[in-house]
């Protein structure tokens, strides 16, 4: 054995001689921290969902075609919003941030991001209140964390806690939101974002608690789909077939948005013009088919409930992309995470119609479950998500589904600032 060996071996010995030494009041002030953020985060969110709800529900008195004025000047006080306040960006910007901002999200952009996303989400876009809560809650944990003077890992982990306690917010899902906060930052050094899941998960489980005392939110799932009982192993080849249709429709999307973006950057005009335009479109869409209004949380259960033709499936189906994809690229604020998951509702629900032997639940699952993975590139979250808002008990089809639908995402990431860089 050479010399440098020995000494190598001999440290290491030595290391594993020394006797564990353990700091009670660091774990006990980090696991406080932590505990902290989520009631801050918790907080914030259920205000948020307060505000937002008593929002929609004023608008929601406007029907027929007034629903396209109060779309268009919805889009044009939260371009005005935004050009005044400043461009508070979107999901990208955020992951931009974690990743080669030192982990930094900054407050200053939250109240562009909060009035603006409530016009847009309260009007009708089809964009929901998830990306602005991981904003607001994110920068608060970036806020604390400077409070305390955390630097490198340990104030990223703070800003990556923080957006997993609005993720848990809105999808009561813990562990699904802890994850998910992880995962969609998609870095190929990904493994070191994980020292922050302890910290994402304590502070999720408080956020969770405050903002279901707050909402009077309840255990279980939010979508009222049929329970699903296990059939044989063929379940998990039908769970790949819907997911392989579940990730067409997601290239499809992405290929929508790439157009809509070309067409709105064409030239160059005010930020207030193009949500403005953005308004009247979503409005006129809203007025032929309104279950397309709004981004899907409780238009869901109405899809799954009614009994609709197939030509009129395939309408919302279009029309639906298309509006999500008008959303974004007009620059609407919000996140188009549930939006996703209504698109596979509805591609669901046509498959079944189209084969009525064909289990409904596992097409609905598999189907929300590819275009999710394919668009945001989330396995494991996109897996946890479903089970707990749908309630569906078994979690390994859904994973095919999600496994098949990043398998199947294109190769160039629809969040850009996915793509692998030197951070």
């Amino acid at each position: 054995m050479k010399v440098r060996q020995k000494r190598k071996l001999i440290t290491y010995l030595n290391i594993l001689d020394q006797p564990i030494k353990f700091n009670p009041f660091v774990f006990s002030r980090s696991f406080l921290l932590w505990a902290l953020l989520g009631l801050i985060g918790g907080l914030i969110a259920g205000s948020y969902w307060i505000v937002l709800e008593y929002l929609m529900h004023q608008l929601a008195f406007f029907q027929g075609w007034y629903v396209i004025p109060i779309m268009a000047i919805s889009g044009l006080l939260a371009g005005l919003v935004i050009h005044f306040f400043g461009d508070p960006g979107e999901i990208h910007l955020i992951v931009n941030n974690i990743r080669f901002n030192k982990g930094k999200l900054e407050p200053k952009n939250n109240p562009s991001m909060v009035l603006s996303s409530l016009l847009c989400v309260a009007s009708g876009g089809s964009l929901g209140p998830e990306a602005p809560l991981v904003q607001v809650t994110g920068s608060t944990g970036t806020y604390i964390g400077k409070l305390f003077r955390l630097k490198g890992e340990e104030l990223r982990s703070l800003s990556i806690a923080g957006m997993a306690s609005g993720f848990t917010a809105l999808f009561g899902a813990p562990l699904g939101g802890s994850l998910f906060a992880l995962e969609i930052l998609h870095h190929k050094h990904a493994v070191e974002y994980y020292k922050a899941i302890i910290p994402a998960f304590v502070a999720s489980c408080f956020s969770y608690l405050i903002f279901a005392i707050i909402v009077h939110l309840g255990l279980g799932p939010i979508w009222n789909l049929a329970a699903y009982e296990y059939s044989g192993l063929f379940d998990f080849g039908y769970a790949v077939l819907f997911a392989i249709v579940g990730a067409a429709f997601g290239w499809i999307f992405i290929y929508i948005v790439k157009f809509f973006k070309t067409l709105f950057e064409k030239r160059p005009i005010p930020i207030y013009v193009k949500t403005l335009i953005g308004g009247l479109i979503l409005g006129i869409i809203a007025y032929y088919l309104p279950i397309v209004r709004y981004f899907g949380h409780h238009e869901i259960n109405t899809l799954i409930a009614g009994k609709f033709s197939l030509q009129f499936l395939f309408a919302v189906l279009l029309f639906k992309i298309i509006a999500i994809a008008v959303t974004v690229t007009s620059g609407w604020r919000g996140g188009f995470i549930i939006p996703l998951f209504f698109v596979g509702t509805t591609l669901g629900l046509i498959l079944h119609n189209l084969f009525p032997s064909i289990n409904l639940t596992l097409a609905i699952v598999s189907c929300m479950a590819a275009i999710n993975a394919c668009v945001t590139r989330t396995p494991m979250s996109t897996t946890i998500l479903l089970a707990t808002l749908t309630g569906f008990g078994h979690f390994v089809p859904i994973l095919f589904a999600s496994l098949t639908g990043y398998f199947l995402a294109p190769r160039i990431p629809f969040i850009s600032s996915q793509l692998d860089k030197e951070a």
